[in-house]
C-alpha cells in the first residue's frame, strides 16, 4: 500500500500566496493566524497524517470494523490514533474559541482535514462527520444543547454520525429503478 506524504509546503504557498492569509488574519477573530502559527499547524497535522494515520490504512483493510458480543471493535491502532487526534485538539481547530475551538480559520481547517482524509479516509470519518455535527448544532440547535453537546463533541469525548433518512425517502440506492424515457420525436441515438 503506498505511503502518504502530506504536502505541507504546498499548502502554506496556497494559504499564504493565493488565498491571502494575512488578510484573513486581519478579520475579527483570526488575529491569532500567523504564517508561522500555520506553519506550526500545517507541520504537525502533517506528522499526524503521515506517521499515525497513514500506517493504519492497510491494517484498517484487513482487519474492518466488527461488533463482537454487543461491542464494537475497530482495527488496531484505531482507538489510539484518535485518542492521539482528540488529545492534540485536532476536532477544534477550525472552530471558534466561544464553544472551545481554536478558532483557526476554516481555511486552516480545510487545509489539516484534507491530510487525515487523504492519509486514512475510514480512520478520518469519525472527525469529519463529528465536525458537521458540530456545525448543524451551532447553526441550529438552542443554547442548552449546543452547551450538552458542543464542549463534549469538541473535546473528542462524543463523535458525530451520519444520519440518513428512511429508505422509502430515496435514501436506499439498491431499490432504485431506472428507465429510459424518449420523448416523441426524439433521437434514440
Amino acid at each position: 500500500m503506498p505511503e502518504y506524504y502530506a504536502p505541507t509546503q504546498d499548502m502554506q504557498f496556497v494559504i499564504d500566496e493565493i488565498a491571502g492569509l494575512d488578510s484573513i488574519a486581519n478579520l475579527p477573530g483570526f488575529e491569532d493566524a500567523t504564517p508561522d502559527l500555520v506553519e506550526a499547524v500545517l507541520e504537525q497535522a502533517g506528522v499526524l497524517a503521515n506517521e499515525v494515520f497513514s500506517p493504519l490504512n492497510q491494517p484498517g483493510d484487513h482487519h474492518g470494523t466488527r461488533i463482537e458480543e454487543g461491542v464494537v471493535v475497530s482495527p488496531p491502532g484505531y482507538a489510539e490514533a484518535y485518542r492521539q487526534f482528540v488529545e492534540n485538539g485536532w476536532q477544534g481547530i477550525g472552530k471558534s474559541a466561544a464553544i472551545d475551538g481554536q478558532g483557526l480559520p476554516f481555511l486552516v481547517h480545510s487545509a489539516v482535514a484534507e491530510m487525515w482524509y487523504s492519509s486514512n479516509m475510514a480512520l478520518a470519518l469519525c472527525p469529519l462527520l463529528t465536525s458537521g455535527a458540530i456545525e448543524a448544532i451551532e447553526m441550529h440547535a438552542p443554547a442548552e444543547l449546543q452547551q450538552l453537546y458542543l464542549p463534549r463533541m469538541i473535546s473528542g469525548e462524543w463523535s458525530g454520525t451520519m444520519n440518513l433518512t428512511e429508505p422509502q425517502a430515496g435514501t436506499d440506492l439498491a431499490a432504485i429503478k431506472n428507465r429510459k424515457y424518449t420523448s416523441p420525436g426524439a433521437s434514440t441515438r
